[in-house]
């Protein structure tokens, strides 16, 4: 019907997009620590940055995005992640002039047509964070540091860090031609994806899912021992980093990211047995889309996949669901002032409601529950006419009689 939402898509209502707006608080706070910025880029950009920038061969290019041709006849696309968008917002905007590194990171929903299943939809929300201009491996160790505080400040805990070096454009020419002549002898064997892999990207094949290639590809050589020097040594300075940090790690040499512009640093964070974020260097990036020669490197984590997390551990996020004050309102003249009392509250930054449907007074002190109210105001057409209203706090259930011009401060003090 087309009344119903989308498949893959979902609708954030009151009681959940409270999280959210934590977790997306939270992100902030935590980038502000770090002195990253926020950027902001369209929900669609032409269809050629994400062919280029996240590679013509990945499952998603070839797979998996939303791709429209608009009134113009231009091929226009959803965007199915953020990175390539951003460092397009960074090469448009001339960012690369002003002093290195930029910091930045965004926050919003993605778009991808695959099987929806739990913790990947065809629209789902990232956050993620870029850093373009620096290729000091203690950038690396960095912004890996920033995506765990972000973690643990949540109140998420038994997260593990797989990280991986997937080397320099000459590490994997070396290294690729080592790993083709590995599986040639099984070349037939693997799925209809990996054979197309083979010749076009080889490494991707020991990413993939299918449990017969997993069974094939055991044993396949592995990249780190085919790094040059210069990878080398930027891979062990960044775990040289991570343990000055007190982060944990594990080496994961199969690492394999997704898409094809990573070089060098690769990592993920699991959470039970489940990716919460993945990221790595793109040091070529930034040129590919027309800027200067400059390295970058980043991560996203996927905002369901840590609610999910979140829900697994228990994790009770603190966050303040109830009002100020709700008032009560009895008789025809007492709603009218109610309603400008109402408004005097809200504008002294004063979190206020009011019933609207001439309810019982049960009725509208049971509403005052249900909304978690501190405070109620009760406000008859008697106490009306003598300047008071009542004040009853919720939790004790003591109530005063309070001067109607007094009304906005008293509460203020038990706030």
């Amino acid at each position: 019907m087309m009344t119903n939402r989308p498949r893959g898509t979902n609708d954030i209502l009151q009681g959940d997009v409270e999280k959210w707006q934590w977790i997306e608080k939270t992100a902030r706070e935590v980038c502000r620590r770090y002195n990253t910025a926020e950027v902001r880029t369209p929900l669609f950009e032409h269809t050629e940055l994400f062919a280029r920038g996240v590679g013509e061969t990945t499952d998603i290019v070839e797979k998996e995005m939303y791709t429209f041709q608009d009134r113009g006849e231009r091929s226009l696309t959803l965007r199915p992640e953020g990175t390539a968008s951003a460092v397009r917002a960074f090469v448009e905007s001339k960012l690369y002039a002003q002093p290195q590194p930029t910091k930045m990171f965004y926050i919003g929903p993605m778009f991808r047509y695959e099987r929806p299943q739990s913790g990947r939809y065809r629209q789902f929300h990232q956050f993620g964070v870029e850093v373009i201009g620096a290729s000091d491996p203690s950038i690396d160790a960095e912004v890996i540091a920033l995506a765990m505080t972000f973690f643990t400040e949540l109140g998420l805990s038994g997260i593990t860090l797989e990280i991986n070096s997937v080397g320099s454009p000459e590490s994997r020419t070396n290294y690729r031609d080592v790993l083709r002549a590995h599986l040639l002898p099984v070349k037939e064997e693997l799925c209809k994806d990996c054979q197309s892999r083979y010749d076009r990207n080889p490494m991707r094949i020991l990413d993939c899912k299918v449990d017969k290639c997993k069974e094939l590809t055991q044993g396949a050589p592995e990249m780190l021992d085919h790094l040059t020097e210069e990878d080398r040594a930027h891979f062990q300075a960044v775990v040289s980093y991570l343990e000055s940090f007190g982060i944990a790690y594990t080496i994961n040499p199969r690492m394999v990211r997704g898409l094809d512009y990573y070089t060098q640093t690769a990592f993920e964070f699991i959470e039970n047995g489940s990716t919460l974020s993945g990221g790595g260097r793109y040091n070529g990036l930034v040129q590919q889309l027309g800027g200067p020669e400059m390295s970058g490197i980043g991560f996203a984590v996927g905002i369901e996949r840590v609610l999910i997390a979140l829900s697994n551990q228990q994790v009770e996020l603190p966050i303040d669901k109830g009002i100020d004050v709700f008032f009560v309102a009895l008789g025809e003249e007492a709603q009218k002032h109610s309603v400008k009392l109402l408004q005097e509250m809200r504008a002294s930054g004063i979190v206020a409601d009011k019933d609207y449907l001439g309810k019982s007074m049960k009725a509208q002190m049971k509403a005052a529950d249900r909304q978690g109210a501190r405070q109620v105001v009760i406000l008859g057409d008697d106490e009306l006419a003598q300047g008071v209203a009542n004040l009853k706090d919720m939790e004790t259930g003591e109530q005063i009689t309070v001067p109607l011009s007094e009304l906005v401060q008293k509460v203020q003090s038990k706030m």
